[in-house]
Formats: structure tokens, sequence, C-alpha cells
């Protein structure tokens, strides 16, 4: 609507009779709008903005249109449009965090496995099929190496290690987390890159030892592992890019923190249903509890 805009024009000293000509509206017109009661519309989207506000704080300020929306619908049972929502959040000068693109330089070593996956990222239980990665954020002092393992059927994190450095035990200590939390069944594939972490003896060693298939991509291919790729675009949008860094100890909680307290239990996710990975997992063991 225009009369909002001659309100403006005329805060900033414009006069109200020159304001309503050169834009093409009477007077009269703009005087009755400045005294009219509020619409039936105008209320409720006054009154479900107070909750998108409070949604999208809730999701550390991280949750766009669709994934607020979700929230709406599933947890707080309130009916409304995506458009709508939007629409509202536009408004209200509030946006989820968006994707920036990271490149990379980093060639890695010739892989031990052959590539079981195909870039076919999808299983039908939790446990079936693992994705492990390395990633880096500079800090005051220098970096930080975060290593994780994603499951391929919920999201769910259930694996990962800090470090100051990029050696092998990084990566062990990440898989090793994993198989003491889960308890795969021999035959479970991890899937990772050719790095020489993930190529090194030692990694192959503990995989063999807990009966897991290890499976890598091509040489330098990041869409071979782009479920864990696209975790780390996540991380990287919501929690590393919002501050800078000051000590290991620091960005490590923080991390723990993301991961634990939001990521795995709360954090909801397109690719199942905009469900947690807690809760999609909830879901299967009761189905095939019931079953």
């Amino acid at each position: 609507m225009i009369f909002p805009l001659v309100r403006e024009l005329a805060a900033d000293g414009f006069a109200v009779a020159v304001t309503c000509r050169v834009l093409g509206v009477s007077r009269s017109g703009y005087y009755d709008w400045t005294t009219r009661s509020p619409s039936a519309r105008s209320v409720a989207d006054a009154a479900l903005n107070v909750t998108i506000v409070e949604i999208h704080t809730m999701s550390r300020r991280s949750y766009g249109a669709p994934r607020v929306h979700s929230e709406l619908r599933m947890a707080r049972e309130i009916r409304c449009g995506r458009k709508r929502v939007a629409r509202l959040m536009r408004t209200a000068g509030i946006a989820g965090i968006s994707h920036r693109r990271k490149p990379s330089g980093r060639r890695p070593a010739p892989a031990p496995h052959d590539d079981l996956v195909q870039r076919r990222f999808v299983a039908d239980a939790p446990d079936r099929l693992w994705a492990t990665d390395i990633t880096e954020h500079p800090i005051a002092t220098g970096k930080v190496y975060c290593c994780a393992v994603i499951d391929a059927y919920s999201r769910m994190i259930v694996g990962w290690s800090i470090a100051e450095h990029m050696r092998t035990e990084l990566v062990v200590d990440a898989l090793q987390m994993a198989t003491w939390r889960r308890r795969p069944a021999p035959g479970a594939i991890v899937h990772a890159d050719r790095g020489s972490q993930h190529t090194s003896w030692i990694f192959g060693h503990r995989l063999r030892e807990a009966g897991l298939l290890g499976s890598m991509g091509r040489v330098a291919s990041s869409v071979d592992n782009t479920l864990v790729e696209s975790f780390w675009s996540t991380m990287q949008r919501e929690l590393l890019d919002t501050r800078d860094w000051d000590t290991p100890e620091q960005l490590g909680s923080a991390i723990f923190e993301w991961i634990e307290a939001w990521y795995n239990p709360r954090r909801r996710h397109t690719s199942i249903g905009h469900l947690t990975p807690a809760d999609h997992e909830r879901l299967h063991t009761t189905a095939a509890t019931a079953a």
C-alpha cells in the first residue's frame, strides 16, 4: 500500500498534499487510512510475527522460512502458508543463514577402498551407512580441526573429535566414538574422501577391527561425499562463521554444545521430513518394535 510511504515522507517534513499529489493518491483517502482500525488480517499477522521471531531466535537465527514454517506447523500446530511466513520474515527483517561457497585446494591420496556408495547416501535403517570427513576453522592462535561421522539414515552425528592438528588420530578418535556409541553390525559402510588420514593403515585397521566396510569416492571430488559436506556447510553457516574464536577450548566447547544440544536433538532437517535426527530414529525404533 502507498499510504505508509506517504506517512514516512510526511514524517521527514514533506507536505502531505504535495506527497499525495506526486504519488497519485487522495488526501482524504490518506487521512481516512490513518484513522482506520487495523484489519483482522493485520492483527493476525502481528500475532503470528511474534511467534515467528521467537522461533527464529530459538533456532539461533539460522532458520529460514521453510524451517520456521515447519516449526509452526509441526511443533506449534499453527496452520499458515509458507509464503505468508516468508513475507512476514521479510517485513520483520529476519532471514535464515544463507549458503556461502568455500574453495578447497587439497588433493587426497589414492584410495584403498572402492566407492560402495556411488553418491547414493540413503539407508533404510540407522547404522547401515556412515560418512566422515575433516573440516578446519581459524582461531586467534591458529586453527582447529574437526572430524565428524554422520549417519545417512537420520543425519545424526554419531561420532566426532576436535584437535589442533590433522594427524590420523583425529579421524580414528571420531570413528572410535561412533563405534562405542552405536555398536554397528558387521558390514556397515563408512564412506570417506581420499585424504591421507582416511587412507592410513591405522584407520583401515580400525575399520576391519569393527567389521566395517571402507568406501571412498574419486580423487578430489567433493560431490562424492556430499552428505558430510552438507553438514560442514550447515555448521559453517550456523556456528563457525557467526563470530570470531579465540582459543581451541572456546571453539571446542561451542562445537560440542551445537552438535549434542542443538543439531542432533532439536534441529529440523528437510531431507528427513522436517524431523530432528533424534525424532527420526525414535520413529524407526517404534516402528521396528511394533513390527
